[in-house]
């Protein structure tokens, strides 16, 4: 084989005139090619490069057998393959999808069998994983592995060896209604498989172009490489991994929007030194994270020692995808006075719902209500003070891939309107507000009285002694079920007895919210993404009521 392979093909060439990722990618190229797109530890990659590379290593899998509506699985940590990987999918109508690569032999099992998965692009350090599944699965044709030019088997290529595929075509034959595939394993169940279409997907999930450039959406696909052109070219940085919703929506609206993507490897887990060493060298302007999981160590590296990095270039610190605490903001917003903190609302099923405001009394945000977002009851939308579900209509997914049931109870139809539900619980506070509560399926029932534990939650970590802190309920004969806590300690400090805990979120919460029961752990258990397992906290406690 030639350095360069030559691969044409005579199939339908793709216009520039569409809503579809590819299309409003190569717009940002053609307007800032030699603008730096990523840094990571391997150096800058302009966004020239980065659509060069994306462009061969599409016509690569092409080559190889995949093609229009092709589902192929990113099993990648965060590097430039992970976005060179979604690019090519998506250059040839090809569906991405993530894969969780905290996930055991099973749980891949059943996430690539649900995906029907005819490729995966993995990482070296997944070979173990990959190889199993690679027998196992008679849809799994293609293995691309980073990482390993040797010793590989049939059906296994390395990424390097389709590199050096050349992209001399216009494009591949694709529609704005192509989809992506985005997995959620949630907080509780088996994770789903939700279908946005390009289009949907640009204008639920990346703020429809504008994003980080305070713009409105735009009207016209060639409106994007204007805005990405007119924006300067601030350093983003996604603490989580890119397999987790929000930091992949954080990654594609910096790089829609001509914004530098500062990329974490993530090998070791998260580190909030490191997080800082990383926002001193490359001189980070917007820190993306994901709720208290993140911050609360953020904010513990800085305390004793504030005047340790210089981090005077931070003018946006955010969150989405978890509870990020009242408190918490308070503390980010006293070391950094300048700085803008903010807390968005968002969940796979529905996009952005935006950025939220701290509720006086109760929930843990306030959100505008709008005519593509309301509180719905049943088939109707809510009344005043009213506690239905957070809806929103508008750019919605296509459904739950492999899924009719699941997709149909997402969908509501009222009054000529289709409405997706989040699962959150919410209320209608006003004619233009609504306050959220948390997720539905969590929600505690203790003597009739609703529960629920993200409100308890954020309560708990404002304790002085307590780091973090998650809450269930346990079945109990007498009240249904007793609202219970796991929580970690902060280090040098006493353990709490559970009625000091009582008596602190009595002051702060109705007596019947406060935890009945409590266990001490060293480490609260998370999804690499920072959400609660609650599987594992329950069980934590039906251990201790076992002792």
């Amino acid at each position: 084989m030639r350095s360069i392979v030559t691969y044409k093909l005579r199939i339908r060439s793709a216009t520039l005139s569409q809503f579809h990722l590819a299309d409003l990618f190569k717009y940002v190229v053609n307007r800032i090619p030699e603008r730096i797109a990523l840094l990571s530890e391997n150096g800058p990659v302009s966004y020239k490069e980065l659509d060069q590379r994306s462009s061969r290593l599409a016509a690569g899998l092409f080559a190889k057998g995949i093609r229009q509506g092709d589902h192929v699985g990113i099993y990648l940590m965060n590097g430039p393959e992970f976005l060179e990987s979604f690019f090519a999918i998506v250059k040839i109508g090809a569906v991405p999808f993530n894969i969780n690569y905290r996930y055991g032999y099973e749980e891949l099992l059943y996430l690539l069998s649900n995906a029907n998965a005819k490729a995966i692009i993995y990482d070296i350090q997944f070979s173990e994983h990959t190889n199993k599944l690679n027998e196992k699965l008679s849809t799994l044709e293609i293995c691309i592995s980073v990482g390993n030019e040797m010793g590989l088997v049939p059906g296994e290529f390395s990424y390097n060896e389709l590199l050096k595929f050349e992209y001399n075509f216009d494009g591949y034959a694709r529609s704005e209604n192509d989809y992506i595939l985005q997995y959620t394993g949630g907080t509780t169940g088996l994770p789903k498989g939700v279908m946005w279409s390009h289009k949907s997907f640009f204008f639920a999930c990346l703020g429809g172009g504008g994003l980080y450039a305070g713009a409105p959406p735009i009207s016209m696909p060639d409106e994007q490489g204007k805005i990405a052109f007119g924006t300067p070219p601030l350093k983003i940085l996604p603490c989580a991994p890119l397999m987790h919703g929000a930091a992949m929506w954080t990654a594609l609206s910096g790089i829609l929007g001509g914004m530098t993507l500062v990329l974490d490897p993530m090998r070791k887990g998260f580190n909030a030194h490191e997080i800082w060493d990383r926002v001193e060298h490359e001189g980070v302007n917007i820190l993306q994270i994901v709720g208290d999981a993140m911050a609360i160590p953020l904010l513990n590296a800085l305390k004793p020692k504030t005047k340790k990095w210089d981090l005077s270039s931070l003018v946006h610190l955010g969150s989405g995808g978890a509870i990020f605490s009242r408190h918490n903001k308070s503390e980010f917003k006293g070391i950094f006075p300048k700085c803008v903190i903010a807390d968005g609302m968002g969940t796979s099923e529905t996009g952005i719902s935006g950025m939220g405001s701290t509720p006086a009394k109760e929930g843990f945000m306030k959100l505008p209500i709008t005519d593509r977002q309301q509180v719905v009851i049943d088939n109707r939308i809510a009344d005043i003070n009213e506690i239905g579900y957070l809806a929103k209509a508008g750019n919605t997914p296509i459904g739950y891939y492999g899924d009719e049931q699941k997709s149909k109870e997402l969908f509501k139809h009222i009054d000529g309107k289709t409405w997706v539900l989040t699962g959150d619980r919410a209320k209608r506070d006003s004619l233009n507000t609504l306050i959220l509560y948390g997720r539905g399926s969590t929600c505690i029932n203790t003597g009739g009285e609703k529960v629920y534990p993200e409100e308890v939650e954020e309560i708990l970590r404002s304790h002085p002694s307590i780091f973090d802190a998650a809450v269930v309920g346990v079945t109990d004969s007498k009240w249904g079920e007793l609202v219970s806590a796991v929580i970690s300690i902060t280090e040098g400090s006493d353990s709490p007895s559970l009625q000091e805990v009582k008596t602190f979120c009595a002051s702060k919460l109705a007596g019947y919210k406060c935890p009945r029961q409590l266990r001490v752990v060293n480490t609260l258990k998370r999804s690499p993404a920072g959400k609660q397992d609650y599987k594992w906290v329950r069980s934590i406690l039906n251990e201790n009521e076992k002792k």
